[in-house]
């Protein structure tokens, strides 16, 4: 008589093996996404389009770098896309949370990101305009509206502030100040302008649900639930084209790209130069994420010379693919005196 054995234990672990390869780890992945020119075209779209005012030709490519991630605020990734990008030398892994905030969902990623792109377009102008010695053009506006606060459903992220309880508003501090000087359940007017039409809209001022302050049944602060800040504008018509891309890193090469659009002769001379940084109305370029997959994907698109923040520089160094020259860059002033310095055969200020 013969006697099989059945490996019963094995096959259970080979199943939980298997298994658990699939389940979420609190992990995101990052590679190289695509460039965007920004003194070109997307689908037939300007990704910079400047009407009202001379503009001139330009040529070659100024690349705004982008960064894809796999993972989520909240899905994570599963063990066999963790060890692929851990083996992979284009793709990143990183907890989790050193990306995004705990407990943030995907619809508040999605719009703390457009929030965050649409003002990197905002300063890009006021930078530029500022490096032109342009007029800058000033207004306070609404950038987000919080779920279940009580602005929702009254203002609406995009509205510009005018005044509250009819008193001129000029800076976000003064709307603060505004709403905290009155009592938790006062009736506030805001005077906005949405759509080119004036309205006067009216929100009861609350408490945060999830003010510490309101735990201890103590005093509490006054809240609606807006994001303000200042959008700033040119003399003439500046619109953005591109679109599905989000976040603040783009800031520096925007500005780039109207400065170039602006002035006579081609900033590039017809030299494809990529970059990243965010940027603020000052013209001050700062760190981003991401920026060892922005080098590649640079260089995977052809470009010669890429404009790093600097304090980017030690994420820089021993990152820099073959042929690419990495400029460290402070300001928009040291932006474009890289480009100078490179076109004309010079140094670039590198990273160390």
């Amino acid at each position: 008589m013969r006697f099989r054995f059945k490996p019963t234990l094995t096959w259970t672990l080979l199943i939980l093996l298997t298994a658990a390869m699939f389940i979420p780890v609190p992990y995101v992945m990052t590679s190289p996404g695509p460039v965007f020119n920004t003194i070109g075209e997307v689908d037939d779209i300007e990704l910079i389009s400047i009407t009202g005012t001379q503009t001139y030709p330009t040529a070659g490519e100024l690349d705004m770098t982008t960064v894809s991630e796999y993972g989520g605020p909240q899905q994570g990734l599963d063990m066999f896309q963790a060890i692929w990008g851990w083996i992979s030398p284009d793709r990143r892994v990183v907890p989790r949370e050193s990306i995004y905030p705990e407990g943030e969902t995907e619809e508040e990623n999605n719009a703390r990101s457009v929030e965050a792109f649409s003002t990197s377009q905002s300063y890009a102008i006021a930078a530029a305009m500022d490096y032109l010695d342009q007029p800058i053009n000033e207004k306070v506006i609404i950038t987000s509206v919080g779920l279940g606060t009580p602005a929702q459903d009254n203002l609406r992220a995009g509205d510009e502030i005018l005044a509250v309880d009819g008193v001129s508003m000029k800076t976000p501090d003064q709307v603060v100040d505004a709403v905290r000087s009155k009592p938790i359940g006062t009736d506030l007017t805001f005077s906005v302008v949405r759509s080119d039409s004036k309205l006067e809209v009216v929100v009861t001022s609350s408490t945060r649900k999830d003010d510490p302050a309101t735990e201890q049944d103590e005093a509490t602060i006054p809240y609606i639930g807006i994001g303000i800040d200042i959008s700033y504008s040119a003399e003439f018509d500046i619109e953005f084209g591109v679109t599905g891309v989000g976040g603040p890193s783009a800031g520096t090469m925007f500005a780039i790209g109207i400065i170039d659009k602006l002035t006579p002769g081609e900033l590039t001379q017809g030299k494809i130069i990529a970059g990243t940084g965010t940027i603020d109305p000052d013209g001050n370029v700062g760190e981003i994420g991401g920026i060892q997959q922005k080098l590649i994907g640079a260089r995977d698109a052809g470009a010669v010379l890429f404009l790093a923040p600097q304090d980017n520089c030690k994420d820089v160094v021993d990152h820099i693919p073959n042929g690419l020259t990495v400029a460290a860059v402070a300001t928009l002033d040291e932006a474009m005196a890289a480009i100078d310095a490179f076109n004309n055969g010079a140094k670039v200020k590198a990273c160390s």
